[in-house]
């Protein structure tokens, strides 16, 4: 259901109280600019006012989003025709004019004069227009109706009284087509709007996490450790030393590159994550116990990017200490429709009260939702001796 904002509120109102004055205007100037009060009392006006408010919001807020989006099409056109038929027999505006029409004529004590008095006797041919010499039968001609001959003896209909109708309401049907246009591109604009915003946000929460990880990991600071290591390295001849500079390589460019697009290659992702996991290898030398694994096939498949990187950011900044031994464990698991992520580190006396949910953690939160709505599972754990993260992603 949709949830109109102020702005969008006031345009409806405006629009139906525009919409409440058509009848005024209309049938008023066709009674000779009578009182509007009389209108505004009878329930003809209402109805003719209900009708066309309950079927612009029935077709903007069920038939369009629940329907025709999904396209149900055959389904949505049936229950357009129905509408239509309903309105072609109802004829609320004809209704609504009748009626008045009725209710005006009573209040002025219109009747219809005869054209000779009453006690006057009128004989057939004599006094007919046709000519002295010609019969004429005295009333109505055979199979002729008297109430096609005086409006005011029409048989008044009820407010829903719905039969084959003799004329067919114009305004009616073209009040109907006019409702239903406008409320298929009141609907086609409001979700066109919230697509634009989910994107514009979703672009947003992603610069955002692309700028919170080029600031907690590739800093100066990070870039100093590494390319000190990566310079120790070369001093004893070390046959690592371009290979980690060809990873340094490779995260930065990925970061500052491959990234700008909402998904990227899976394969590329776990490229970028490999590589981050070795300089970090790199930073904490051969006592550090870091393992991860990677089954299936990444071949083809997409992933948002860095939507891992925050949690194994939060597994080097938290899990590592000079006191005892490393250990992080990460994880992931390639299926035919989901993609399985886990990392896992031990939690140390001295780092037991570190609080984990900081704006990392936040907007991968929030990216998950936006991109990935109810096709992702994110479970954090905290056991107090091993901090868990399990990520099931459906793509």
């Amino acid at each position: 259901m949709q949830q109109f904002k102020a702005p969008t509120f006031i345009i409806h109102v405006a629009g139906w109280l525009l919409f409440l004055t058509f009848p005024l205007l209309f049938i008023n100037n066709e009674q000779s600019g009578q009182s509007s009060f009389l209108l505004l009392a009878s329930p003809f006006y209402w109805l003719f006012c209900l009708t066309y408010m309950l079927m612009f919001y029935f077709n903007a807020l069920v038939l369009v989003p629940k329907l025709m989006f999904k396209k149900r099409y055959l389904l949505y056109t049936a229950t357009v025709l129905g509408l239509f038929s309903f309105v072609y027999y109802a004829q609320p505006y004809d209704n609504l004019l009748g009626h008045n029409k009725s209710v005006m004529a009573a209040l002025k004590g219109e009747v219809d004069k005869q054209p000779k008095g009453l006690n006057q006797s009128l004989q057939p041919g004599k006094d007919s227009v046709i000519g002295p010499g010609v019969e004429m039968p005295f009333g109505p001609l055979p199979n002729q109706d008297l109430r096609m001959q005086d409006p005011n003896l029409k048989k008044q209909k009820g407010i829903l009284d719905l039969h084959r109708p003799e004329n067919i309401d114009v305004i009616s049907l073209f009040i109907f087509m006019m409702i239903m246009g406008l409320s298929i591109a009141t609907s086609t604009v409001e979700r066109w709007q919230t697509a634009e915003s989910k994107v514009v946000k979703a672009e947003a929460e992603k610069a955002t996490a692309e700028l919170s990880f080029l600031k907690a990991q590739i800093n100066p600071h990070f870039l100093f450790n590494t390319l000190n290591n990566i310079y120790t390295q070369s001093v004893i001849n070390s046959e690592h030393t371009s290979e980690s500079i060809m990873k340094l390589s490779n995260i930065m460019r990925y970061v500052t590159d491959d990234v700008t697009q909402d998904f990227v290659m899976l394969k590329d992702e776990i490229d970028c994550v490999r590589d981050y996991i070795e300089l970090q290898r790199l930073r904490l030398g051969a006592d550090a116990e870091i393992s991860f694994g990677v089954e299936g096939k990444p071949e083809g498949r997409k992933i948002a990017p860095l939507i891992f990187m925050t949690f194994i950011e939060n597994a080097f900044k938290y899990g590592v200490t000079k006191k005892e031994k490393t250990i992080i464990s990460i994880k992931l698991s390639i299926g035919a429709d989901k993609i399985d992520f886990s990392c896992q580190n031990k939690i140390y006396a001295h780092q037991s009260n570190l609080e984990r949910s900081g704006i990392g953690i936040a907007n991968t939160r929030q990216r998950l939702t936006h991109l990935y709505a109810q096709q992702h599972r994110l479970d954090i754990k905290n056991t107090g001796e091993m901090f868990t993260v399990n990520l099931c992603v459906n793509c």
